[in-house]
């Protein structure tokens, strides 16, 4: 488990699915492949010494009770030099045959290394009275030695029997079987290969058949989040993978229901306030000329009648406004809006707009001459006027009024692609709750204003005319108090913008 996480751990950290598909097929075969190299390495090799081992203990055994027919004991040097050479005859030349008897010791070659017969395995032979074998290396090939007493009074060396003092040993490389094992494991070696190229392309087919649905499924989810909610994804076969198609699908139609019946209650929503605005406009009009002539008169009626009279007035034209913008955003929601573009100077139409409304003396303003852009002046004297209608209402003085050319924050001068007016004020600033929604049709941050002079609608309309010219209106805090509205126009909209 150990060793899994750190894998995993660094699957994860690939690129893609189909990458990491094919890595872990890869990975698979390639710990398959040395597995089963070891284990047939491991195994053949135990296999090969094993035969090797019987083959010479048997051979040996074989030699001695032919070669203890014809020597006799006591022996001398010259005996016992002959006896280990009758043994090692039958044994193959690179056999070394080592003879002992009490303190005398020959060997089959007296130049040979007798080292490899180790102390354990003379030990060994002594103390068990049987054949013993040792496997050992020398010079760094190896090499089975194997032992054994002879007993002259049994027909079997290797059987129990009265001791003679004589032993045999034999020492036999093992080089030619090591190399035939080493052999299969190259061979099962180089199958590795093939058997990696193998398991990337089948981890290739995998992918593809695994990503296919899921690649159809990523698709469509981007054509519903780009809006079109008839997309759907092709159902194949029974497994998981089809399931969780079946299950987008079956998500996909009721969002589609849930959206279709939502644009549809919009769509009545927008048409009743469209109907009911323009039904009110004539009774409105009738109503607003009367509470005219009532105001007008007013100080002329006694005193409860002129304070209801006025009251009527004002509260006539507050709903003639009302309607007025109710008015203005579903011509909004219907699309009708055009903008009549002309080439503009800004400061001019800033000041135009305060001039209109009395506000010059309660506005400051830095307004750079030669800022133009062709703008529909309508439309942006709406915005201007509703920006700094709320910061004299709700802010505190001074309000001021800023044009510049360019970025925010930017001297690009009237050279900028972008004309940019803030309104700013000194007042509390917008709650923070209320920057989120600002925009939103009937808002308004303070609950205490609901009976306010504005409709909830003045910055909803300001941003949707914004919207129009292709550009857009922004609300913040100054950090040292205060809330700032910051218009941003392109100097020269689209023409798409101006149908």
């Amino acid at each position: 488990m150990t060793v899994l996480r750190p894998t995993l751990r660094a699957l994860r950290g690939l690129g893609g699915l189909r990458t990491r598909l094919v890595v872990a097929f890869v990975l698979i075969a390639l710990v398959s492949g040395v597995t089963a190299t070891a284990l047939a390495y491991r195994e053949s090799r135990s296999a090969v010494l094993e035969r090797k081992q019987d083959a010479v203990q048997t051979e040996f055994r074989n030699r001695v009770e032919q070669a203890v027919a014809d020597f006799d004991v006591p022996a001398d040097e010259v005996s016992l030099s002959a006896f280990a050479g009758r043994i090692a005859d039958g044994l193959g030349d690179d056999t070394l045959v080592v003879a002992r008897y009490r303190t005398l010791t020959a060997a089959s070659d007296r130049s040979a290394d007798r080292t490899r017969i180790t102390p354990d395995l003379l030990k060994r032979v002594q103390n068990h009275n049987g054949m013993s074998f040792q496997r050992v290396e020398w010079r760094g090939s190896p090499y089975l030695a194997v032992g054994t007493p002879v007993t002259l009074d049994a027909t079997d060396p290797g059987t129990p029997g009265a001791p003679s003092g004589l032993e045999v040993f034999a020492v036999t490389s093992l080089q030619a079987e090591l190399d035939a094992t080493t052999g299969v494991a190259d061979a099962v070696r180089d199958g590795i290969l093939p058997v990696v190229l193998l398991a990337a392309v089948l981890g290739l087919l995998a992918a593809g058949t695994v990503l296919r649905p899921v690649r159809e499924l990523g698709r469509a989810t981007r054509r519903h989040a780009a809006g079109d909610y008839t997309s759907r994804v092709r159902v194949r076969g029974r497994d998981e993978l089809a399931q969780l198609a079946r299950d987008f699908n079956k998500a996909a139609s009721a969002l589609e229901a849930s959206i279709d019946e939502l644009r549809a209650q919009d769509e009545r929503a927008k048409r009743f306030v469209a109907d009911v605005s323009h039904e009110l406009r004539t009774p409105l009009a009738a109503m607003t000329m009367v509470a005219t002539v009532l105001d007008e008169d007013a100080s002329s009626l006694p005193p409860d009648t002129a304070h209801a009279a006025r009251t009527v007035s004002a509260e006539t034209g507050r709903l003639a406004r009302l309607v007025d913008d109710l008015m203005e955003m579903s011509r909004f929601d219907s699309g009708a809006a055009r903008l009549n573009l002309a080439g503009t100077d800004l400061a001019d139409a800033v000041r135009a707009t305060l001039s209109l409304r009395n506000w010059t003396d309660r506005v400051e303003t830095v307004l750079p001459p030669g800022i133009t852009a062709r703008i529909d002046r309508r439309r942006v004297d709406v915005i201007v006027a509703n920006l700094v209608g709320n910061a004299l209402r709700h802010g505190a003085p001074p309000v001021t009024v800023t044009l510049s050319a360019g970025p925010a924050g930017d001297s690009a001068g009237p050279a900028g692609d972008t004309v940019t007016v803030e309104v700013a004020d000194r007042g509390p600033g917008l709650p923070a709750e209320a920057l989120d929604h600002v925009f939103d049709r009937f808002y308004k941050a303070d609950a205490a204003r609901t009976r306010s002079e504005g409709s909830g609608l003045g910055t909803a309309i300001a941003l949707e005319n914004a919207r129009l010219h292709g550009g857009t209106v922004e609300a913040a805090n100054r950090p040292g108090g205060g809330a700032v509205f910051t218009l941003r126009l392109p100097r020269h909209p689209a023409p798409e913008e101006n149908p």
